[in-house]
């Protein structure tokens, strides 16, 4: 019960939704036709980038939340919320299972797990982004480490938890390392 509560709240496509609220249409027509934040951003809108980025990182924070409350007893099952929201947000039911690339959720999930593993995730997406301004070497690169901070702050299960993320972000992504391994990964310019 819990995992499918936590795939459909992962599952409410937040970018395609605000888009289309904005009056830009399908949001899977613009760029990569992605549902992010970052394809979001890449339409113009930054206000509405944001507000896809907050609320992506609320679903996967609120999964984990959710399955606290409903089960205090078995910490286990907030990181299987956490992982049912990102297939959720991958792989949303509403929009025949073609969803975004769960990063955001991704991130969302760590701070609810652990504020400072979250906020480390974050850091190195930041840093990353700001030296290479590719958003896909920056979810990489925050991922790659995710691990390493959950292993340090939170603790075995949320390693392996976070070992699985990496690879549900590695396989989002299977495009954009071709991409970067030939060169033509997109960069956003620096703002002058």
């Amino acid at each position: 019960m819990i995992f499918l509560l936590a795939y459909l709240l992962g599952s409410i496509p937040f970018g395609f939704l605000l888009a289309r609220a904005a009056g830009m249409g399908d949001i899977r027509a613009i760029g990569s036709g992605n549902i992010g934040a970052t394809n979001v951003l890449r339409s113009g809108h930054r206000a509405l980038a944001a507000g896809t980025l907050a609320l992506d990182m609320l679903k996967g924070a609120g999964a984990v939340w959710f399955a606290r409350v409903l089960a205090p007893a078995s910490p286990d099952l907030a990181l299987c919320a956490g992982f049912a929201a990102m297939i959720g947000h991958i792989f949303p039911i509403w929009l025949g299972f073609r969803g975004g690339k769960g990063v955001a959720t991704g991130i969302g999930t760590f701070l609810a797990l652990h504020p400072v593993f979250g906020l480390g995730v974050g850091a190195v997406w930041l840093a990353a982004f700001g030296v290479s301004r590719i958003s896909s070497v920056a979810a990489l690169a925050a991922f790659a480490t995710a691990p390493l901070w959950a292993a340090w702050i939170s603790g075995p299960h949320t390693a392996v938890y976070a070992l699985v993320a990496l690879g549900l972000v590695i396989f989002t992504h299977r495009a954009n390392i071709q991409r970067l391994l030939h060169g033509t990964e997109h960069r956003f310019r620096r703002n002058r």
